[in-house]
């Protein structure tokens, strides 16, 4: 018998440590290859821990609730035979082996160019240590560092744990959204800070015997305090054109099984015009940038941020890296990939991680335009609206007629504080022009 060591992986350049949250396996339980054993919970992401092996979890190290480091070994398990481990692990070696030198070399420049909000500190000034998904959670429900002090935590050496903060938050006074009776008469320029703060909280909404009350998931809080964050940082404007897609439709619709049988991916809509995207993005590099401060920082790579629908209903947003170098086949074979791992919560910490612009496709729920918000620290974000065959004027050498055409809104918003209206509505007239310029008689 072998005993293998499971460890926490490396999830990420910026991701050193992790909260176990559940464990999926019992001591005593059989485990198959790349089997969730365990989940955890990062600032970033939350995901499962896959075992490397085939065999019996025989020892767990860590409890839920513990933060543990990147490299260390989290579970036992135990495998038939002396050389079962080598041979089990050395393909997944050989893949991992390739990336690290690569992973190396982009860490230098994502440290350099990415924008990352400033969380919590993970230890006090009293020398308490917080783990990443306590300081989340204090953070998205506005947490200070001097509220959490005062919690005494049920953790190991007086720890505060997930639930000690949640318990928290449930009882948390109320006497804070208390207001003195003289603000209202108060000059709003003159209104201390604290009270400031406390004249913008919301008014509690009353419920009555026959509303239901559903609790935020966390994963929901963070998505709402992104966006809010995102509308108080950027001037949000909006651009709209719309698109004859007529040639697409028709070619897809030609070679859709061809493409299939021969590539093994299903061509949708979706790689197509982030193909046409990518290539946009090269024609106007001003608008993959970002903003840090009073600086731009101009982004090398063009990575597409595309929205996608997760089980609970939320969004995340995976990236396809270095998009412009990808053909159609590649692109399609992306796009398929991260969507799929996107509805089964199975993807990476940094696949979600490095996009410069962002596409989503409101059309996949009925919608004819949307106004998205930026994805900071991103300048801009493309909506995608639903394909739609309607009645148009056809100019010819011969004269105008009324034919049915395919046709789709793009809706374009952008930080108007870094991008003008010329650049914002150029960019999407350019898009407009190589979609509509598509070859109904070109290979893939």
């Amino acid at each position: 018998m072998a005993r293998f060591e499971l460890k926490l992986p490396k999830m990420g350049e910026s991701v050193a440590e992790a909260t176990i949250t559940s464990w999926l396996k019992d001591v005593g339980d059989s485990v198959e290859l790349d089997e969730a054993v365990v989940e955890i919970a990062t600032d970033k992401v939350d995901s499962e821990v896959p075992s490397e092996v085939e065999g019996t979890l025989v020892e767990i190290l860590f409890q839920k609730d513990d933060v543990v480091a990147v490299g260390d070994t989290i579970a036992i398990i135990e495998t038939e035979g002396e050389n079962d481990v080598e041979e089990q692990t050395a393909t997944k070696n050989e893949k991992t082996v390739a990336t690290e030198e690569v992973k190396e070399v982009e860490k230098t420049i994502e440290k350099a160019s990415e924008i990352i909000a400033t969380p919590l500190a993970k230890n006090s000034d009293s020398g308490k240590f917080y783990s990443p998904l306590v300081r989340n959670i204090a953070q998205t429900e506005g947490v200070s560092m001097e509220e959490l002090e005062t919690l005494v935590g049920s953790g190991k050496d007086g720890r505060v744990t997930k639930d000690d903060i949640l318990s928290y938050l449930e009882n948390r006074s109320d006497t804070s959204n208390v207001i003195p009776n003289e603000v209202e008469e108060l000059n709003p320029s003159v209104v201390p800070k604290h009270i400031e703060k406390s004249v913008s909280k919301s008014v509690p909404v009353s419920v009555n015997g026959e509303d239901e009350v559903i609790e935020m998931t966390r994963m929901g809080k963070l998505i709402a305090k992104h966006m809010v964050d995102s509308v108080h940082t950027s001037a949000h404007v909006q651009s709209f054109i719309e698109v004859d897609v007529t040639n697409i439709v028709k070619w897809r619709n030609k070679v859709k099984n061809e493409f299939l049988q021969r590539e093994g991916e299903k061509l949708t809509f979706t790689p197509i015009l982030m193909q046409a995207v990518a290539s946009t993005i090269k024609k106007y590099p001003l608008i993959n940038i970002a903003v840090d401060g009073d600086t731009i920082v101009k982004k090398k790579n063009i990575n597409l941020g595309m929205a996608a629908a997760l089980p609970d209903g939320n969004l995340i947003v995976p990236v396809i890296k270095n998009a412009d170098q990808l053909n159609l086949v590649g692109m399609t074979s992306a796009v398929n990939d991260l969507a799929n791992r996107a509805r089964n919560n199975a993807l990476k910490p940094d696949e979600i991680q490095g996009g410069t612009y962002t596409v989503t496709n409101v059309g996949g729920f009925g919608s004819v335009m949307g106004t998205p918000i930026i994805n900071q620290p991103q300048v801009a974000i493309l909506a995608l609206g639903a394909i739609r065959k309607v009645p148009a004027v056809i100019e010819t050498p011969e004269g105008d007629f009324i034919g049915i055409r395919q046709k789709m809104f793009v809706s374009h918003s952008y930080d108007h504080r870094v991008v003008n209206g010329a650049l914002g509505g150029m960019f999407i007239k350019t898009l407009k022009e190589i979609l509509e310029s598509w070859d109904v008689n070109q290979d893939f």
